[in-house]
């Protein structure tokens, strides 16, 4: 069988709707496109319309793109001083952890621009083709499955923060359970402006206009005047060369990119397959040049909520995309179908301190939407969810397909180790006693796990042209060959 290409993501029905857009013709920023609408609808607490992202492009034989469409700091023409932020605690597998929500944690999204401009520059089919599945979708409702009720399950406190959130995402006043059908009218409503009327409403619009006031009501600071400055910013992909391979990857302001290339540029002066403990000197040492540059975060995001969706197609098209919603503001804006990010709140996002942001910057993260090419081909599409664990999750994929030869899915599946302010962090199946030998203290997990990040990848081999997919269980997941 001649294969179309193949997509990786968080969510079954995000895959799904990848592929059908490969299956139409459409290329693999199309199907990256459609999968990021529909990732609105099936992981509505990790991306939405009122989050960012990144999307990295690389056309065959041309040079590759990465569209920052991330959230940026708002307060243009706003006298008042922001209400201070809501913080709620939640417990993530034993451990605290205090986030900050409402009307000031709201940062400016670019989900709806990044979306159009990515189907404009780059897709092939129009826009509302991508929009209408997803549309379609979010009306008839999509079934909870064990992981995304496990999210609403852990993000309660988020979500009924505001009777509105609350209203659109509980069910009888609690989180939505594992068979559940979940409807969004409101956001299919919206999909539906966006794919007719492209990404303006939102922003020069009325639903820009709604959610301002809304937000600004609420003691928030974007503006109007946020929203109608907002653009898609192109930038040059930083590249490092890794056995013979190019790595394209996320630049500055964002720092996960920066991190995995200071790691590879470490790794790739050893001879052979890196051990584990080479993997945590290179992570080690990419963290401290790193931590030269920027103060450190307070605190460390230990969820990260955030999905990746990553695509190959047989022209030679690949894509990348991670987008966020940080852990959600708990905002959502009646009539608009956007629940606004929390980005202002995050630690891991404005690491100088909250309320250090500087008006309209575009704020760092650590999603690092990466590809592998070789010999100008592209071999490897990667990326993740998990906060800081995505630049050891990445590397430990990329030195698995590259070094080890391995498949798509075992290099996903393979055991993760994490290394963070001393502690390394290790599934099974990582050695303990080496990295013990090395110098680092280890808190070993009993089995695969979340907090190691979400990593979905897809594979070229050039040789033959066959492609193959590996979707990361540890965060449900899904790879579609088409």
């Amino acid at each position: 069988m001649v294969q179309r290409g193949v997509v990786a993501a968080g969510h079954p029905a995000t895959a799904a709707a990848g592929a059908a857009a490969l299956r139409s013709g459409g290329n693999a920023v199309d199907a990256a496109v459609a999968s990021v609408l529909t990732s609105f609808v099936a992981e509505p607490l990790h991306t939405g319309l009122g989050a960012g992202g990144h999307l990295l492009v690389v056309p065959p034989g041309q040079r590759p793109v990465l569209l920052d469409f991330f959230v940026e700091a708002p307060g243009r023409g706003a006298a008042a001083r922001p209400a201070p932020m809501e913080q709620v605690v939640l417990s993530f597998e034993g451990a605290l952890q205090t986030f900050n929500v409402g009307a000031s944690s709201c940062g400016t999204f670019g989900a709806p621009a990044g979306v159009a401009a990515a189907a404009t520059l780059f897709g092939r089919a129009p826009l509302a083709e991508l929009t209408a599945p997803a549309a379609r979708l979010a009306r008839e409702g999509v079934r909870v499955n064990a992981m995304q009720a496990y999210v609403f399950a852990l993000l309660a406190g988020v979500i009924s923060s505001s009777a509105e959130a609350a209203e659109r995402y509980l069910i009888d006043g609690r989180p939505p359970r594992e068979g559940e059908v979940l409807r969004d009218p409101e956001l299919a409503d919206a999909l539906d402006r966006l794919g007719s009327e492209g990404a303006a409403p939102f922003y020069t619009g009325d639903i820009g206009d709604a959610v301002s006031a809304w937000v600004r009501a609420r003691g928030g600071t974007l503006t109007r005047e946020d929203l109608a400055a907002y653009r898609v910013v192109p930038r040059t992909p930083l590249c490092v060369s890794y056995r013979g391979r190019q790595v394209f990857t996320n630049p500055p302001p964002s720092a996960g990119g920066g991190r995995l290339v200071r790691a590879l540029t470490h790794l790739a002066t050893g001879d052979g397959p890196p051990r584990e403990p080479e993997v945590a000197a290179a992570l080690d040492a990419a963290d401290r040049e790193a931590r030269g540059r920027v103060a450190s975060a307070a605190s460390t995001d230990l969820l990260g909520s955030t999905t990746h969706i990553s695509v190959l197609d047989a022209d030679g098209w690949a894509c990348s995309v991670t987008c966020s919603n940080g852990t959600g503001s708990g905002v959502r804006v009646p009539g608009t179908g956007v629940h606004l990010n929390n980005m202002l709140g995050e630690h891991d996002v404005v690491p100088r301190g909250l309320g250090s942001h500087v008006l309209g910057d575009r704020l760092p993260s650590s999603m690092a939407p990466t590809v592998v090419c070789h010999d100008d081909v592209a071999e490897l599409v990667v990326g993740s969810a998990g906060s800081s664990r995505i630049r050891s999750a990445l590397l430990q994929v990329v030195v698995n397909v590259v070094d080890r030869g391995a498949s798509a899915q075992d290099a996903v599946d393979a055991p993760r180790l994490h290394l963070e302010r001393g502690l390394a962090y290790a599934e099974p199946g990582i050695d303990v006693a080496a990295l013990e030998r090395a110098g680092h203290a280890v808190r070993p997990f009993v089995g695969p796990h979340l907090f190691f990040g979400g990593c979905q990848a897809v594979r070229r081999y050039t040789r033959t042209g066959a492609m193959e997919g590996g979707a990361d269980g540890r965060r449900g997941g899904a790879v579609v060959v088409v």
